[in-house]
């Protein structure tokens, strides 16, 4: 698995596609943590999706990226 940075996310906005999977559970974290793991489709440990890559999902991804790995597709 190749846990890319956010910082790399960034760059690579040319609508490249990214397996999102949570590794990690959102109990005891704060609300906004929660309701973005469940707009990136997740909630349950090792829950993959695939999203295209934009700059609102990147954004998700920053705000998450203690609880998930990301793969470039």
């Amino acid at each position: 698995m190749d846990n890319t940075s956010a910082s790399s996310l960034k760059k690579k906005h040319t609508m490249s596609k990214v397996k999102i999977t949570q590794v990690k559970s959102a109990i005891k974290r704060p609300e906004v943590q929660k309701r973005t793991i469940q707009a990136l489709g997740l909630g349950k440990i090792r829950k993959s999706v695939e999203h295209e890559l934009n700059p609102a999902i990147a954004g998700m991804i920053r705000a998450v990226n203690h609880l998930i790995v990301v793969e470039n597709i």
